[in-house]
């Protein structure tokens, strides 16, 4: 594949064990490559028996197993400088959430980028705009947090996931290239696919992390679409026997924001979460098949612990690499990360990956 280096050239599909016992209707679309693979990049956080991550392993005392067979592997334990996009939903739904998201620039730059880092802003509803290209200013991640405002009713989800990919893909290959969504986990207008948009995402060596909005929230607090005409008259409407149709008792019989609340976008929202309960959302896909994780907030408070949540284990990963011995075993490929001599200790790191065979001629 002229043009593009080794760190693009591999296939690689984590499956996280969840979604591989989950129902068909569950699993992500199929995403097939042909590619040789060259090097296979696999980041480990390593826990004791509190769950708290672990530092100062030297790499001898790792081992991988690829499909059971042992590995030679580099394991780097110093600081890979960081390139993050943040990704934010700003259409009308999150209009109440959006203050809170605003605060958190110094918690980015700090705990999520490093000193070292560089974030980029992405914010999206029916339009996908780039309010901050990638610097290490603390002030302009803030006041391009502070330049968001919400719009329409569309949620472009996957639409900015793959502009933020393509953005991260013009970056070194030496950084480190992380996508964070705030965002509520449905996508509503895309144009691309979300298995197409996962493709990017593996060619492009990107780890996915989310801390979604409570879709709860926004049902209540979004502000409601301006209502449209009634193209049926008030006299026109059903009344009981003995009331005269005027147009204020026709009002009364119809219901209006005086004297009834409005319970139809929650009732909507529980006949979509059983409708969907099988369909993985885009967000799940991502965050699973990159090798990164979800959380989800409420409030600030849940929104700071979360992104610091995620800075420590971003700064806590072991960055291993392997060139496999077994390439000529197609399909899906089993990593297994083990820390030697120390059964105290749990190493965690993306569950595998698909190799696709070349066809000859190519």
């Amino acid at each position: 594949m002229p043009g593009v280096s080794p760190m693009m050239r591999f296939l690689l599909v984590p499956v996280l064990g969840a979604l591989a016992a989950a129902s068909p209707a569950q699993e992500p679309e199929e995403t097939t490559f042909r590619a040789t693979v060259n090097v296979v990049v696999a980041p480990t956080v390593v826990l004791d028996r509190d769950g708290q991550f672990v530092h100062g392993l030297r790499p001898e005392q790792f081992q991988l197993l690829d499909n059971g067979k042992p590995q030679s592997i580099k394991v780097d334990v110093s600081f890979v400088p960081i390139s993050l996009v943040v990704v934010v939903q700003a259409n009308r739904a999150v209009e109440k959430v959006l203050p809170r998201v605003q605060k958190v620039g110094s918690v980015l730059q700090t705990l999520v980028a490093g000193e070292q880092g560089e974030v980029a802003v992405v914010a999206f509803d029916h339009r996908i705009e780039v309010k901050q290209e990638f610097t290490s200013d603390i002030d302009q991640i803030s006041q391009a947090l502070q330049k968001i405002r919400p719009g329409s009713s569309s949620s472009r989800l996957i639409d900015a996931f793959t502009h933020a990919v393509r953005m991260l893909g013009r970056r070194p290959d030496s950084r480190r290239r992380i996508i964070l969504l705030i965002s509520e986990t449905r996508d509503n207008g895309s144009e691309g696919s979300k298995r197409d948009a996962l493709q990017m995402a593996q060619f492009a060596n990107v780890e996915v992390y989310s801390v979604n909005i409570n879709r709860l929230v926004t049902t209540f607090t979004s502000t409601p679409q301006p209502p449209r005409p009634d193209p049926i008259p008030a006299t026109a409407r059903p009344l009981p026997a003995g009331v005269p149709p005027t147009p204020q008792t026709a009002a009364q019989a119809s219901g209006n924001a005086t004297n009834s609340a409005n319970f139809i976008p929650l009732g909507i929202e529980i006949f979509k979460a059983i409708k969907d309960i099988f369909v993985s959302n885009p967000v799940e896909v991502f965050t699973r098949w990159t090798g990164g994780e979800e959380h989800a907030f409420i409030t600030l408070g849940d929104l700071e612990r979360a992104l610091g949540r995620i800075g420590d284990r971003l700064h806590s990963q072991y960055i291993i690499s392997y060139s496999p011995s077994n390439k000529e075993e197609g399909g899906y490929h089993e990593i297994k990360v083990e820390i030697l001599n120390r059964p105290d200790l749990k190493a965690r790191a993306r569950h595998g990956y698909w190799i696709a065979a070349r066809p000859d001629g190519m």
